[in-house]
């Protein structure tokens, strides 16, 4: 059995933590990598120098990862969060949004798809979120975080279009791993609408999801249940 790499930006954080322990487990995974803004070498979502700096630490292993997962993202900062309506946009906020959660993973991209094998199943998967679908749209508000993963999702479709042409085996695939209990979802424990998962519960639905993906699915925002959502 080949012995696979993968990686996971934003190691650090509750879902990226949980995903990497998980795939410690997973014996057809001999390396984990996990990357972070306290990892060596570090990764910073705001510092293309710093993507670039670790992909190319990657590429001098000679480890070509066969799934990469972005786990990264931003819903409130600094008293600053999900705006519920128009009056309270402020174009620096949503501008973050847009840095951090659709800019930053395209320039992931950018650096690290490359390094993925050419003829084989690959994988690159994307932390996005439901609320970015326009269809499923029926409640409005979060002007920012919705706008910014609608973008996510169709960066996703840009990539899986373009990067099926050089490797027809890959899936680029943004997840939605519903409501977890992250410190980013902390300020929304209130809400009783969703389901709230332990990362380490999340992170396992996720990747039982993504095994389960075929290249025609590449382009996709996948639910934790494995299902599509619609753009």
């Amino acid at each position: 059995m080949t012995v696979k790499t993968a990686v996971i930006i934003g190691a650090s954080g509750g879902l990226g933590a949980a995903f990497a322990d998980r795939l410690t487990l997973d014996r057809g995974f001999g390396q984990i990598l996990r990357l972070s803004r306290h990892s060596s070498p570090a990764i910073d979502l705001l510092d293309e120098a710093s993507i670039a700096n670790a992909a190319s630490s990657l590429s001098q292993s000679a480890l070509a990862p066969s799934l990469i997962i972005v786990a990264t993202g931003i819903l409130h900062k600094n008293g600053k969060g999900p705006e519920k309506s128009l009056r309270e946009l402020d174009p620096d906020w949503m501008i973050e949004n847009y840095r951090l959660n659709a800019v930053g993973p395209a320039l992931v991209a950018k650096h690290f798809l490359p390094l993925m094998p050419k003829f084989e199943r690959t994988c690159f998967a994307v932390l996005s979120a439901r609320v970015g679908s326009i269809s499923d749209n029926r409640l409005g508000g979060w002007h920012s975080y919705r706008a910014s993963k609608a973008a996510l999702n169709m960066l996703i479709r840009n990539l899986a279009i373009e990067w099926q042409r050089r490797n027809p085996e890959s899936i680029i695939v943004g997840m939605h791993p519903g409501t977890v209990e992250t410190a980013l979802s902390a300020p929304f424990k209130g809400n009783p609408q969703h389901e709230r998962f332990s990362p380490e519960r999340a992170a396992s639905q996720m990747l039982d999801a993504l095994q389960k993906l075929r290249p025609q699915d590449s382009g996709e925002l996948i639910g934790y249940d494995g299902g599509v959502i619609a753009p």
